[in-house]
């Protein structure tokens, strides 16, 4: 394939990688954050698949079957049943503002500068061999798409190789993607919604490939297992061998050292802890990326089969199976879509990894160094341009220690043992990090201690082994031990036997490692920082609060000091607004914050996620005059903060009784309105009732004495007029009566066991006389037998006969009907009740008046040919079935009648008495 296409293929990836970084960062500057999703940040934590994976797992199925499993099965594990420690992780990076896993151990241990520093050069010289294998898998990669060769790195001297230049346009694409400005929250949204792509693009790639060669080239999986197990050297790949056999220890090791690496790698921590945007998002994680990690690993074992069974058992090119094969099949689209997705895991790997652990070499290695320097000279006063510098160089560097090792190493390792040398590099890290997250008594000389004697052990076993297998150290060292001592021997060491170098490498290790860091911490116990950082990192979850935070701090200071060292790290635009935030937080203007213990530990805080926590301590101690605490200091002031949180929740409390308080009376008040409006209402509507027969009596009364000469025809009937109208005032007057003893609780009620059905049946005969004057026809139907209710006979025949007459009222003259109901059901989950519905054939009651019809003085129908009434027979008939533990309702569709009814408790029935 032409150089020039694979070129431009490859810079168009690249690019498109920038366009989309360029995209999330502007919209984050916008406040639309790309990564604020769960899917995001489960594909990002994919950079965990590099090319080792991409390259090196079909390198290892090919040689050793099944075994390249432990290295994905570990992450597994890590993410289904540790989920809750990396949660943790998260709480504490976001609370103290930790951007690198060296600050994190550090800050742990007291903020201890010296311990970060180990920290940040164990990663250097443990990352450096897994830069090395993205060098030499991009470079393979190129060699075998260009020319079908994949080429060494051979004779030709550095500045003639072409992976020197790859080493420098990686370098610099990477300080355009990552360091091209000054961020001083460390956080790249940008950066993480292209590496989001880029895991995309690679499992595409790599699923493209094995469908290909599993049902392109061959006639599926099964057509692959079958060809293979007739090959005798294949067929041992199809199994992890016998029972009695099997290296346990090998397995475990790869699987536990692989668990921990996708915790504890530092590109793992920057897009698993520090890009983290919500803790939600870590339980989706938790099943996608493993589910991820068993896509890309789905075609590994038929890749490497049909590799052999294609090119032979005997093909040392088995790395590269994922481009030979397609190469061989003159699928040329195929082969350049394999080596983008091959270009895209080792660049998504470089990219992050070199950002942080350039952030690390700038935090914990130079600024220490260039502050405490700058204390006797002239210190700049804005460091942001000196931070820049000094990441970009640190990048540029870390690239070309890649590149070294490569020239040193490349050749000598395949692509999975220089990724294993990294792992237990980083595995180092472990004790340290997860004991200091839970064990409280663990302390910076235990830590120290540990990281010292399992990294010398570390690169004794693993690291200077591969040198000497390499060339560059005499082989006497490897195979009869350091000064020639038996029990020196690197992969033998004190004489163990039976393990592979990887296993014995880590196992003596991390028993060192744990051993001085358990031992150490037991005879040197922490110290007042240490305790004070002990304290906020094990109990991260109980002091998540900033109010339920302590502050081990005891000094003076001032806040245009405090200010001035803020602005000369984020710089003075962005220093004034945190200010503002603080001052608007504590309800205070700027120029009245007391420059307090709180204070000055969130201006650390805020600069601790810019430069790490030992730099931050540092320039922060430079403008303040600090107390030294002891441990009696720390427990005092942790004590205090108990107490003054006790006494702010219990005044929160208090508060939330006074505002439960002030809302009753509320409440209260508004009801206390209401019944005064609605008994301004109700006299009103009472007076005018009143007003109308008393306005008709007395203007008859006066006709008739003004005229004594009147006809007794016309005398007669005015006298009628005034009979009616008195009859009216009296019932007005005797229901307004009945209401107000109703609603006052003085009525008089005369409860007992009452037959319903016997009540319904006597005001259907006291209403007969009104439905006939209308011409309706009345019907009856009755549930068979006595329906016994607990109530007061006189009242629920009140209430019958109100519903009756209204019905006589609306149905239509001479064709009217009105039917009664009554029977029993049972009403949902409480006990049996009785129901009453009297239907009508009327006009019905419109729908805008259904809601208020129960209302007092409302009354039915058209306000110029409204039958007479008080409209107080509902209201009084609803008051009632209430009392006697009922409901009064109405259903109705206009045009359609109506129905009133009422629901009633039945009585139990009564025990029967007899022998």
């Amino acid at each position: 394939m032409s150089p020039a296409l694979v070129i431009a293929a490859a810079f168009a990836y690249l690019g498109v990688l920038f366009g989309v970084a360029h995209w999330a960062d502007r919209r984050a500057y916008r406040g639309r954050s790309t990564i604020g999703s769960a899917w995001v940040y489960a594909l990002s934590m994919a950079v965990y698949c590099t090319a080792w994976t991409y390259f090196g797992s079909v390198g290892r199925a090919a040689s050793g079957g099944l075994w390249f499993l432990p290295i994905y099965l570990g992450p597994t594990l890590a993410m289904v049943l540790g989920w809750a420690v990396l949660r943790k992780m998260v709480r504490i990076a976001r609370t103290y503002r930790i951007t690198t896993i060296a600050d994190f151990i550090g800050s742990r241990y007291g903020k201890s500068p010296a311990l970060a520093g180990l920290v940040t050069l164990i990663t250097v010289v443990g990352i450096v061999p897994y830069i090395a294998l993205q060098l030499k898998g991009i470079a393979v990669a190129y060699a075998v798409v260009t020319d079908g060769a994949a080429h060494g790195i051979g004779a030709p001297p550095w500045w003639r190789e072409s992976t020197f230049y790859l080493a420098l346009g990686l370098a610099a694409f990477t300080i355009a993607f990552g360091v091209r400005h000054w961020d001083s929250t460390e956080r790249h949204e940008g950066m993480v919604a292209a590496i989001a792509l880029e895991s995309l693009v690679k499992l595409v790639a790599f699923l493209a490939v094995g469908a290909y060669v599993t049902w392109g080239l061959f006639d599926g999986w099964g057509d692959i297992v079958a060809r293979a197990r007739q090959v005798p050297e294949l067929a041992r790949l199809l199994t992890i061998g016998d029972a009695g056999a099997f290296a346990w220890s090998s397995w475990l090791a790869l699987t536990v050292l692989a668990g921990l690496s996708v915790l504890l790698l530092p590109r793992q921590f920057q897009v698993m802890v520090v890009e983290a945007v919500d803790e939600r998002h870590i339980r989706r994680a938790a099943w996608v990326f493993p589910l991820y990690l068993w896509l890309i690993n789905l075609f590994v074992l038929p890749i490497a089969l049909a590799g052999l069974l294609w090119f032979g058992s005997a093909s040392p090119e088995a790395e590269i199976f994922v481009l030979r094969l397609p190469q061989a099949a003159g699928a040329d689209a195929l082969l350049l879509l394999a080596f983008i997705g091959g270009l895209s895991a080792a660049t998504g790997m470089v990219i992050v990894e070199t950002i942080a652990v350039a952030t690390m070499v700038c935090n914990d290695l130079v600024l220490p160094w260039w502050l405490r320097h700058a204390a006797r000279g002239r210190a700049p006063v804005d460091l942001t341009r000196p931070i820049l510098r000094i990441r970009r160089g640190a990048i540029l560097v870390l690239l070309l220690l890649g590149y070294g090792y490569y020239r040193v190493a490349g050749d000598a390792y395949a692509l999975v043992s220089i990724g294993l040398i990294s792992f237990a590099a980083v595995a180092q890290f472990a004790p340290a990090l997860l004991g200091g997250m839970y064990w409280k008594g663990a302390s910076r000389d235990g830590a120290m201690a540990g990281l010292l004697g399992g990294f010398v052990v570390w690169a004794y076993t693993l690291m200077l082994p591969s040198l000497a297998k390499s060339g560059w150290l005499p082989a006497t060292f490897v195979n009869e031990g350091l000064f020639g001592i038996d029990w020196l021997r690197p992969e033998a060491l004190l004489g163990l036997q039976g393990f592979d170098p990887l296993t014995h490498a880590l196992f003596w290790s991390l028993l060192v490692n744990v051993g001085l860091y358990v031992g150490v911490s037991l005879v040197r116990r922490p110290g007042a920082a240490e305790t004070s950082q002990a304290l906020l990192f094990v109990d991260v979850f109980e002091r998540t609060g900033a109010e339920d935070r302590p502050v081990f701090w005891r000094g003076e200071a001032s806040l245009p000091a405090l200010e001035a060292v803020l602005a000369r790290v984020l710089g003075a635009e962005r220093a004034r607004a945190l200010l503002d935030e603080q001052a608007r937080a504590r309800g205070v203007p700027v120029a009245a914050l007391p420059a307090d213990a709180a204070l000055v530990h969130w201006v650390e805080t805020q600069l601790a996620g810019a430069v790490g926590s030992a730099s931050a301590r540092r320039l922060v101690a430079s403008v303040v005059e600090e107390q030294p605490l002891r441990v009696e200091d720390v427990l005092d002031i942790l004590r205090e903060t108990g107490r003054l949180r006790a006494l702010s929740r219990a005044l929160e409390d208090k508060s939330r009784s006074l505002e439960r308080a002030t809302a009753e009376l509320r409440a209260a008040n508004e009801r206390l309105q209401e019944l005064d409006r609605l008994k301004d209402d109700f006299m009103s509507s009472v007076t005018h009732e009143l007003r109308t027969p008393l306005t008709s009596i007395r203007a008859l009364s006066e006709i008739m004495r003004d005229d004594p000469d009147m006809d007794v025809a016309q005398r007669e009937q005015f006298l009628g007029i005034v009979v009616a109208e008195t009859e009216r005032l009296t019932r007005l007057v005797n229901q307004v009566l009945d209401l107000a003893k109703i609603e006052s609780g003085h009525a008089v009620w005369d409860v007992a066991d009452v037959d319903l059905v016997a009540v319904v049946q006597r005001a259907a005969q006291a209403a007969e006389p009104l439905l006939r004057d209308r011409g309706a026809r009345l019907a009856l139907e009755l549930s068979p037998g006595p329906l016994m209710v607990r109530a007061d006979a006189d009242r629920l025949q009140q209430v019958l006969m109100n519903l009756l007459s209204n019905a006589a009222k609306f149905v239509p003259a001479e064709t009217g009907q009105v039917r009664v109901r009554v029977f029993s059901a049972l009403a949902g989950d409480g006990p049996p009740q009785v129901t009453v519905e009297v239907h009508d054939n009327g006009p019905g009651v419109p729908m805008a008046e259904q809601a208020v019809i129960f209302e007092k003085f409302r009354q039915g129908g058209d306000a110029l040919d409204r039958p007479a009434g008080t409209g107080l027979g509902l209201p009084i008939s609803r008051r009632i079935v209430e009392h006697f533990g009922g409901r009064l309702w109405l259903r109705s569709t206009p045009g359609d009648g109506a129905c009133f009814g009422f629901d009633l408790p039945l009585s139990p029935p009564a025990p029967r008495v007899g022998p």
